[in-house]
């Protein structure tokens, strides 16, 4: 093995535009599955299905932790909800990896079967490429009790994932005691007062905030052997900006906690320009998403002539729960089953989000949000169908 040579070229998910070419090394594929095998805990007793693909990094790191500690394989063509329940059954799973648009499609499912075998034999589930509502935790852990669920936060550049949390540990408490201590976690701190905690890094990745003044919230920045050698295309005396003794510029923006937590606001270019003011679609979703009714949504900012973005919702809801365009409040008769863009506005004001990120327009989305292969939404073409659709608002996509 050559220990700084290029073993692959990895493409990025191109959810914000073209997908570019990731040359990683030997030493960052292999000490990244490292990392995965110490902290999920992946051992040859395990049977791992292959719900993402071979061409991006999360499905290719767990593969390689898979193969280094001797597991066994189960590939499916593509991942499909049917097919992936049915191998977990007849193979009996152990482990496998998700992303929040997989887990739904999941879940969905497993409701709808009589029997689920797959809840005696799961015990490892990583979900990435987005957190997981408090309302999909809580039905992981109901339809898979045996199973540990971590996530995870990452990107190509870093060769897949950067920090890890526990989000449910069926060993450790209770279900109730500690689904509320990852909610308390994710959404609510008192040393933090924005974004979402996503967790501490693996031991090799150092990581550090590029901040502007005084405040504590700025660019996350990543160095260590996990760090991609360069872009494809990139000459190789540029590759120095991308080694050991500089920093990765992750594009992210977040904060680290006294007690070394990763806290996750947003993407530098998604952020909406509204009123002056910048908003991070990843932090509203974040809130919104623990509204009970709500099970997915996507935040984009659409031209407007005054504000010069408007910050526009588009949600998709629970099963069971119904929408209604009329001014609508929460009363014993609906029993909450009911959701308006008034409830949200006002959920939002409950939850303290600052008036300017409170979305302006809500949108039901009623068929599934446009995603790439590893599950991640096409932010771009949700605002695309968004503004083609303005003239019917509001309605339904």
């Amino acid at each position: 093995w050559a220990h700084e040579g290029v073993v692959i070229i990895c493409f990025t998910s191109g959810t914000t535009g073209r997908p570019k070419g990731i040359t990683l090394s030997h030493t960052a594929l292999i000490i990244q599955s490292l990392a995965k095998i110490a902290i999920v805990g992946y051992s040859e007793n395990d049977v791992y299905l292959h719900t993402a693909p071979l061409c991006h990094i999360g499905g290719l790191s767990s593969a390689m932790a898979m193969l280094m500690v001797g597991g066994s394989h189960v590939i499916i063509p593509k991942f499909e909800p049917k097919s992936a329940l049915k191998a977990v059954e007849r193979y009996r799973v152990t482990s496998l990896i998700t992303v929040p648009t997989i887990m739904a499609d999941i879940i969905s499912l497993i409701r709808q079967k009589e029997t689920w075998k797959g809840k005696e034999t799961v015990n490892k589930i990583l979900n990435g490429g987005g957190g997981l509502s408090i309302e999909l935790i809580k039905d992981a852990t109901a339809f898979f009790p045996r199973a540990k669920l971590f996530s995870a936060y990452g990107m190509t550049e870093a060769c897949s994932s950067l920090t890890f949390m526990t989000l449910y540990d069926p060993t450790m408490e209770t279900s109730s005691q500690h689904l509320q201590k990852v909610a308390n976690t994710r959404y609510t701190s008192v040393h933090q007062s924005q974004g979402v905690c996503v967790g501490k890094p693996a031991p090799h990745v150092e990581l550090k905030i590029c901040v502007d003044g005084s405040s504590h919230v700025g660019r996350i920045l990543t160095r260590g052997p996990h760090v991609m050698l360069r872009y494809w295309g990139q000459i190789p005396e540029k590759a120095s900006d991308s080694s050991n003794e500089s920093w990765l510029d992750t594009g992210d923006v977040g904060s680290i906690d006294e007690y070394g937590n990763l806290w996750l606001i947003g993407r530098v270019n998604g952020q909406i320009k509204s009123g002056g003011e910048n908003v991070y679609p990843e932090e509203v979703e974040a809130i919104l998403l623990q509204h009970p009714g709500v099970i997915g949504i996507v935040i984009v900012g659409i031209p407007d002539a005054r504000l010069t973005e408007m910050v526009i919702a588009c949600i998709q809801l629970r099963e069971n729960w119904y929408w209604s365009d009329k001014s609508f409040k929460h009363s014993s008769e609906n029993k909450g089953l009911v959701l308006s863009s008034e409830i949200l506005r006002h959920y939002c004001r409950e939850k303290n989000l600052t008036g300017f990120k409170i979305p302006k327009t809500f949108i039901l989305w009623r068929k599934p949000f446009p995603a790439t292969t590893t599950g991640k939404v096409k932010r771009d073409q949700v605002r695309r169908e968004v503004m083609s659709h303005l003239q019917f608002l509001p309605s339904s996509l």
